[in-house]
Order: C-alpha cells, then structure tokens, then sequence
C-alpha cells in the first residue's frame, strides 16, 4: 500500500478552465524500512504530474496513474511490466486486488482529522501555511505535515471544487465523506508533506516537496495508456508493495 502513500502525496486537481497544462515535478524521498521480513532500502524518486483539461497523469519511473474525468476512468499502469488495470471512478480498490487481499479490506474505512496550526514555513519563493493531518488508513495510524500555499500559477480554489473529492475516494479506500471535507480545510495547494507512521511495528517516514510548477504544453499521449500495455484485471501484491 505504500505506493498508494506516495501517489497520495502528489495528488493534485483539474477542472477545464485551465487555459494549459500544468507541469508539476517533485522529488520524494522514503527512509529505508523493514516490513513482514522484507526489507526495503531508502529511496528517492522524481515524478512528474501533468494537470490538463479534464485529465491529470502523476508519472514516476516504476509506475503511472491517469485519471480521466470526462471518461470517467482511471488507469494504474506498471511501466516496468508493460501492463495496467483500469477502473471506474469512484475507484474501490478491493475491485482491483487478488482475491485473498480483497476480503481482509472489504469494509474498512480510511477517516481523516485536518488542523490548521499556524505555523509558516517557505520552499523556495513561497510561504506556506501548516496543517497537521492524522490519518486512520486501513488500521493503519499516519501523521502528516503538509504545507500549502496559494502562490500557484493556476486557480487552485476551482480545481478543489470540482476535482479534489473524487481524487481523495480514489487514492484512499474507504474515506467517508466527513474526512473528505477534513481536507478541505486545507488551503491552497500542496508544496511540501512530511508523512510518518507505524505499519505492522515498522516506522515509515517519507518526504515530498515539489521543485518545479509551470504552464507549458504536455506531451503527446501523455494522458493515455502506453500503445503495447497489457490490460489486467488486477494489481499484482508485488504492485502493492512497491513505494
């Protein structure tokens, strides 16, 4: 599920009135961690999202997640593997799981508390505000410091209207529609996160910041599954381990 964290990290909104696209590119960074016996080394990665009209694709080199609005649709595609899976929104991730996953997580939900706490902090040019999230997600505690601001290049107040509670059902199963509204306190877009927790009595700690935010025009096929992919009806577990 840690990939589902990373994705969450980056995930942004999209409405039509965007006049371009717009190129976010941010680097994440996760401690090493052992879980089950399975250790995980640190990793730094750089992804990429493009928000365009009505579509958004978050691109990292292991993996791609596109999110069609006017279809309807998102897609999670393993670039390593050549293969995706496909589903309608709002995305219930049980639908995609092997079997044996998909009955321990039916019926579990993801709830969320949001506080603004007044501190200030900047990246770069922008002075962000900080807002303290913890999370319950799949019996699983995290604590997230995240930091937002309203200095974008874009109208981040009507992509929130329009978008951003779909994408939170989609990338965290289970959230109730108060948790939903939890996040919406949060003011402006997303700049910086800090997220830790305990999973299965390992400690996790990732940090995300975003390096780059600028209009310019996507590439082409960039909001489409790759010609040549392989369409499964499942995510595969070593797909939900990886982060």
């Amino acid at each position: 599920m840690k990939k589902i964290f990373a994705v969450f990290a980056l995930i942004l909104c999209v409405s039509s009135v965007f006049a371009a696209d717009v190129y976010v590119k941010s680097s994440s960074h996760s401690d090493a961690v052992s879980i089950a016996g399975q250790n995980q080394p640190a990793r730094d990665t750089i992804t990429e999202q493009w928000i365009g009209d009505g579509k958004v694709a978050t691109v990292s080199p292991a993996n791609t997640l596109i999110i069609d609005i006017a279809k309807n649709v998102m897609y999670i595609i393993n670039n390593k593997a050549k293969t995706y899976v496909e589903s309608k929104l709002p995305l219930d991730i049980t639908k995609l799981l092997p079997p044996a996953m998909s009955g321990m997580l039916q019926g579990m939900k993801t709830t969320a508390t949001v506080t603004a706490t007044g501190n200030k902090k900047t990246f770069g040019a922008r002075s962000c505000d900080e807002y303290s999230v913890s999370l319950n997600m799949m019996m699983m505690p995290l604590n997230l410091k995240v930091y937002a601001t309203t200095d974008v290049p874009f109208d981040y107040q009507k992509y929130a209207e329009k978008i951003q509670s779909s994408l939170l059902k989609s990338q965290m199963m289970g959230i109730d529609d108060d948790s939903v509204k939890e996040f919406g306190k949060i003011k402006g877009f997303t700049i910086a996160q800090e997220m830790t927790g305990d999973i299965m009595g390992a400690k996790i700690h990732q940090i995300t910041e975003v390096l780059e935010i600028a209009n310019k025009p996507a590439p082409a096929g960039v909001y489409e599954v790759p010609a040549g992919y392989t369409k499964q009806e499942t995510l595969s577990m070593e797909e939900l381990q990886q982060r």
